[in-house]
């Protein structure tokens, strides 16, 4: 009679005919031994997530953990990557193994790790743009041993609903998604859109997100918006077919860099003279997502209609006054006139590099 010695760094389960199959000699005669232990290497976030602003920089954090006993190990790999909204996908960011460095697409250049000792592996991204929200993965690949830690990182802004001068429900996926770029923003998320609908966020219309998803939030509930006895909360129809279904759009815009400002002018003006007003003060036409960047995040307050990119006329009101918005703080929304009529004035904005 020969024992058996198994040893094992997890739990291991095995079924009596698989043995009799492996050891036949054996009989029923055998020893096995499990051995648990937990893992000799861990990944931690300290935070697991982190708030910053278009166009600031930001750390990610993530800390490796090793145990001692683990001789050192020179070619141990750090990978950051960025999860997509349906966590299918992985989009990479940053590699590094010993003094081999490398950054992907929009990220290059713009990422490198904090390296304060050989135990940090947090990310560092500077400059940051709309498009990087989201979740991030940081895994450690250290021989046979490895670890992940996954880090959200938001940043402030502001999510505005959206429909172009075609009207309401005329964006299909695609087009929601250009025409929110289009307005220097990009499609809101649903946690962003869940936390406007908790900062009072109260709209009817249903909206494309960028998840595929179309939603839209009802504080105060009513017939045509989901039944007067529901319950407040973000309304939902699930995902959609992006290319055949059309909706709005919910569009999520930051923090810029430059100043928006209505141009105070002699007359009133039409779409095309008010953008050539903006030019000759060496600015360009604002766009909405500039507008409500302005009114929520810097308390710009105005009580004049005018003229933006999209052909629409809009004006905000931080502070409600009997003539502008009596009820409330609010971007107000006067539709897309003729554009030929000199009706309006013109909000610009003047970037800085």
């Amino acid at each position: 009679m020969i024992p058996v010695l198994i040893c094992a760094l997890v739990s291991l389960s095995v079924a009596q005919h698989d043995l009799d199959i492996l050891y036949p000699d054996l009989e029923h005669s055998r020893t096995i031994y499990v051995i648990e232990d937990g893992p000799r290497l861990s990944v931690v976030a300290e935070q697991s997530k982190v708030v910053s602003r278009r166009g600031g920089n930001v750390t990610l954090p993530c800390k490796i953990q090793r145990d001692q006993s683990l001789a050192p190990n020179h070619k141990m790999r750090i990978k950051w990557t960025k999860l997509t909204s349906d966590y299918l996908k992985e989009l990479d960011v940053f590699v590094a193994m010993e003094h081999h460095k490398r950054s992907y697409g929009s990220f290059h250049r713009r990422v490198h790790l904090q390296g304060s000792s050989p135990t940090d592996a947090s990310l560092v991204i500077t400059e940051l743009r709309l498009d990087d929200y989201g979740s991030y993965k940081c895994e450690v690949i250290d021989g046979l041993e490895d670890g992940t830690a996954v880090v959200s990182l938001d940043l402030e802004g502001v999510v505005f609903p959206y429909f172009p001068r075609l009207g309401r429900y005329n964006l299909n996926f695609y087009d929601a998604d250009r025409a929110c770029r289009e307005q220097d923003a990009i499609l809101a998320s649903a946690d962003q859109l869940y936390e406007a609908f908790q900062e009072g966020m109260n709209w009817c219309n249903a909206g494309w997100l960028s998840d595929g998803s179309v939603r839209y939030p009802i504080t105060t509930p009513r017939e045509p918006c989901g039944g007067k006895n529901m319950a407040p909360g973000v309304r939902t129809y699930g995902l959609r077919d992006k290319d055949k279904n059309h909706y709005d759009a919910f569009c999520f815009s930051s923090h810029y860099n430059g100043r928006f400002y209505y141009l105070i002018h002699p007359s009133k003006l039409t779409y095309d003279e008010a953008v050539s007003a903006c030019q000759k003060d060496g600015a360009e036409i604002a766009k909405v997502g500039q507008m409500f960047v302005a009114w929520k995040l810097k308390g710009y307050d105005r009580c004049d209609p005018g003229w933006l990119a999209d052909g629409s006329v809009r004006y905000p009101i931080s502070n409600p006054k009997r003539r502008c918005s009596p009820t409330e703080a609010a971007v107000r929304f006067n539709g897309f006139p003729n554009k030929k009529h000199k009706l309006y004035g013109v909000y610009c904005f003047k970037g800085q590099n």
